[in-house]
């Protein structure tokens, strides 16, 4: 027994380690036949993809060179171009929405780094490209050029089928000779393409290459193959496409949009020669004190850095000035801009008016508020989009600095405030014997927005969601009344109740209840900046064209049949101008 024991005690454990070792080996050899199972299956699909998945790696990598390295494009990247309306003077890039904005109406705000905004009043219907994109769309339908690449995209569109039957066809054995020659053919349409992009860049034997495609498409059709994996890889490869669609039309809409927003490069060497010039000559400003103190002149105001876009409006409103000696002209503008314009101004002489140049940084109106938080103008581009009507709207509103005014001008009663993008046509001098009926300011009623498309921005004052809205670009102040009503101190509560907004629409529209008088439509004609329907008739019969919307005059990306109205108040043959190359 004892014995026996000491058998049994021996033989068990040797047992146990057999079963072991052999559970070991048969993993060890099932592991062996799926690691290069999985091996040859992810090497069959990057092979048999005829170049798609070699493709497709390409194009997500220059896709993330552009969207990661570029600055630029990262910022447009993570922000929608609607968000990104619509700066008309100087250098701006967008900037996100600062808090969404309530859900119901669907209505949203974008703000730019100089004070241009976006808002958008949308129903449920899909967006349409001008409403996603504004103006860009309007201005590609105006400029489409002809095809370059008819021939190439119908290539491209055989290249995809093939390449969807391609991996199908070369599993079937059977079809070995006619899977070499598909991928001959696969291989020849890649290789054209890493060649040239348009018709002209093709191949002479190209029409003998596409039909033989075309063959080789039709054959495959009629192979017996797994339709699900053609299926998928026909979907990827659309996929790929539309994905790659959209990416470009995103980019191209930016880039338009920072086409409108830049300065162009003779402007900015239009600016900088003249700050040269200023302090080199040091002029001397003329003694003309009587007439910007005395308040029985006409006095008008324009808010701008644009040296040319503000000769325009002065020079247009003294060419058709009944007696120009009447006329004053103040300019304010911002540090940077402060020294040319005071040297073209110096140097340039409008008839009997008078002009002068102030640097409304140095006054110190607005407490609490630095620079980099106000700007010149404020334009938005409203769009809406319901199963009514589908349209987009472009607005000027007052900035902050608009709220200064009477401070600014404590010995005036009434002044006329120009926006920089506009043209006189007519004598303004009617505007001085105006009855304004005791309101504060006249301006032309904006009845295509109306405050409910904006009542998110409204708070919860009391308002009539029917009334008319209205924009700056010519508006006559009664600077008495103003003080009267306390009109600034107005604003800046609404404004304080309203902190997280980015635009001061809301406040502006409510701060003029009851204070707005109408003037009457003939006064100014709006939309020449992005309207392309405008007739010549409507354009003729306009006291004021105002320029608003994203294609402003001076820009090559205006509209060149209103152009016209807006360059022929320009001294081409001013040496700076020529100096510079500036030709708008």
């Amino acid at each position: 027994m004892k014995g026996g024991a000491m058998t049994s005690y021996h033989t068990m454990p040797v047992k146990k380690r057999w079963s072991w070792l052999v559970i070991a080996v048969l993993g060890l050899v099932l592991l062996s036949m799926l690691v290069p199972l999985a091996f040859l299956l992810g090497l069959h699909n990057g092979f048999y993809s005829g170049g798609y998945v070699t493709e497709k790696r390409s194009s997500v990598s220059s896709r993330q060179n552009v969207t990661l390295d570029s600055p630029l494009i990262k910022d447009f990247g993570r922000k929608s171009v609607k968000e990104a309306e619509n700066r008309t003077t100087g250098f701006t890039v967008p900037t996100q929405v600062s808090k969404p904005p309530p859900k119901g109406d669907n209505v949203g705000v974008g703000s730019s780094a100089e004070g241009t905004k976006t808002i958008q009043v949308i129903g449920d219907n899909e967006k349409t490209c001008e409403l996603k994109y504004g103006s860009y769309c309007l201005w590609r339908q105006q400029h489409k050029e002809k095809m370059k690449d008819l021939i190439v995209r119908k290539m491209k569109d055989q290249l995809y089928v093939a390449r969807a039957y391609y991996p199908s066809i070369a599993k079937l054995p059977k079809l070995d000779q006619f899977s070499q020659e598909m991928k001959q053919n696969i291989q020849q349409f890649e290789h054209i393409f890493s060649e040239g992009t348009e018709d002209t860049d093709l191949p002479p034997q190209v029409e003998k290459l596409i039909q033989k495609m075309e063959t080789t498409i039709i054959k495959a059709k009629a192979a017996v193959v797994d339709c699900n994996n053609v299926d998928k890889k026909l979907r990827q490869l659309v996929d790929l496409t539309e994905d790659e669609a959209n990416f470009h039309m995103k980019q191209s809409a930016f880039l338009y949009q920072l086409a409108v927003q830049t300065t162009p490069k003779s402007h900015h060497c239009l600016s900088m020669r003249l700050t040269v010039e200023y302090f080199k000559t040091s002029p001397l400003d003329a003694d003309v004190s009587e007439s910007l103190l005395n308040p029985d002149l006409h006095h008008y105001v324009i808010l701008s850095n644009n040296v040319l876009a503000s000769s325009v409006v002065i020079n247009s409103t003294v060419m058709h000035a009944k007696v120009s000696r009447k006329q004053v002209f103040h300019v304010l503008t911002d540090k940077q801009s402060f020294f040319s314009m005071k040297m073209w101004f110096f140097t340039n002489a409008y008839k009997d008016a008078t002009v002068e140049v102030l640097n409304i940084e140095d006054l110190d109106l607005l407490k609490g508020q630095t620079p980099s938080h106000l700007s010149m103008r404020q334009e938005l581009r409203v769009s809406f989009l319901s199963t009514s009507e589908s349209r987009t709207e472009y607005m000027s509103v007052f900035s902050h600095w608009h709220y200064a005014l009477p401070k600014i001008f404590p010995n005036l009663k009434k002044i006329v405030v120009l926006d920089d993008d506009v043209v006189v046509q007519r004598d303004l001098s009617a505007l001085w014997n105006l009855d304004m009926n005791e309101k504060v300011i006249g301006a032309v009623r904006f009845c295509a927005v109306k405050f409910g498309a904006i009542k998110n921005y409204l708070g919860k004052e009391n308002y009539d969601s029917s009334s008319c809205t209205w924009m700056s670009g010519l508006n006559i102040i009664d600077l008495d009344r103003w003080r009267e009503h306390d009109v600034t101190k107005m604003f800046q509560s609404l404004v304080q109740k309203r902190l997280t907004e980015t635009t001061t629409l809301g406040a502006t529209v409510l701060t003029f209840r009851g204070l707005l008088m109408d003037l009457d439509d003939t006064w100014v004609l709006s939309g020449l900046g992005h309207n392309y329907g405008i007739t010549n008739e409507a354009i003729n019969k306009a006291a004021v064209l105002h320029f608003n919307g994203n294609m402003k005059p001076w820009l090559e990306l205006g509209i060149s049949n209103y152009k016209v109205h807006w360059r022929k108040y320009l001294d081409l043959e001013n040496r700076y101008m020529t100096d510079c190359n500036v030709n708008p």
